[in-house]
């Protein structure tokens, strides 16, 4: 890349990171009054009025390639929206104001706010198929998982990589009747569960990140929450791998019309062609990768993570508010 735009991307301004949490931050603080109230769609609108009005000013250009979307009838956050002030780096962005509503909204763990980011043309739009298969590991498990094997033969071949026995491994999946068997699989080959409700987004980067529980991330889930994931691990050195899950022959069929490939793996490096890469999350209710927004008195405190592919650094972020800015009025 040879253009200004392209030249500020490479080198960013460090306070571009930080920016990013200010809108994650701004999305979990916003959720907070209706954590446990049982209004999905409450939580998420004031979640992504949030994130919108502090990305407008953000200094880059940013399109997004993974939004509220089609299953959303988001009226902000859509795909294709530009959003930031136009100035700066042309970047691709995943958001998701709140990833896991429905935690949200019944007051369970692991509900994160989230943004990935990418340089311009480079973050696979997966929008018109819904669901992919998806296999997450750390970096153990590059060149040794393999999405067409049977989940017993990943666990136990990721499992001689980090010099553990099966029983020690555990995979984390989403608990869906479509599961059943996988689940049922997976402790057969010895290995533990860890059955998530909903946000595999947090669940694969627990996978990849170092001194978590989590070995392995896998099961069918969001397209989109993939292709975000992807970021991430792109900036932890993991590995992921996917191939597309279409519900039915319209589905694949407008897939197929935008250029989507089937029956193919999908690996990191397809779903996001850039090794500049962020990734930015705050937690909005506790979970195993961030803790989630707290008040004490007049404070609210957030917790995020800040992934970068380009230096490989991981920052974990505390931030105090005062409350009286966000929620007392």
């Amino acid at each position: 890349m040879s253009t200004e735009t392209g030249t500020l991307f490479l080198h960013p301004d460090r306070n571009l990171a930080l920016e990013l949490v200010r809108a994650t931050e701004a999305a979990a603080i916003r959720a907070v009054p209706f954590i446990g109230k049982g209004d999905k769609l409450a939580a998420d609108g004031a979640a992504v009025d949030a994130m919108r009005k502090f990305l407008g000013t953000v200094d880059f250009d940013g399109l997004v390639v993974i939004g509220e979307g089609e299953k959303d009838n988001a009226p902000m956050l859509f795909n294709g929206e530009h959003v930031g002030t136009g100035r700066g780096p042309a970047c691709d962005i995943a958001v998701d104001p709140i990833d896991g509503t429905s935690l949200t909204a019944a007051g369970r763990q692991n509900a994160i706010s989230m943004i990935a980011v990418s340089d311009r043309g480079t973050m696979l739009d997966a929008s018109t198929v819904f669901y992919m298969d998806k296999i997450v590991t750390g970096a153990e498990g590059v060149g040794v998982v393999d999405i067409h094997k049977p989940i017993g033969e990943n666990i136990r071949a990721l499992a001689k990589a980090k010099g553990k026995a099966p029983e020690d491994i555990v995979v984390a999946v989403l608990d869906r009747p479509r599961h059943a068997q996988l689940i049922e699989d997976i402790r057969e080959a010895g290995a533990g569960t860890r059955l998530m409700l909903d946000g595999d987004v947090a669940g694969g980067i627990n996978a990849a990140l170092y001194g978590t529980r989590i070995d392995m991330c896998v099961g069918i889930g969001g397209s989109p929450e993939g292709v975000a994931t992807a970021c991430a691990i792109k900036a932890l050195g993991g590995e992921i791998q996917t191939i597309l899950y279409p519900q039915s022959d319209d589905e694949r069929q407008r897939g197929m019309d935008a250029g989507l490939k089937f029956d193919h793996v999908y690996t990191a490096d397809e779903m996001v062609a850039s090794d500049n890469t962020f990734f930015v999350a705050t937690g909005v209710t506790d979970g195993g990768l961030v803790k989630g927004v707290r008040r004490y008195g007049p404070i609210i405190r957030t917790e995020s993570i800040v992934l970068r592919s380009h230096s490989g650094t991981i920052r974990r972020i505390s931030a105090d508010h005062l409350a009286e800015k966000w929620l007392d009025h």
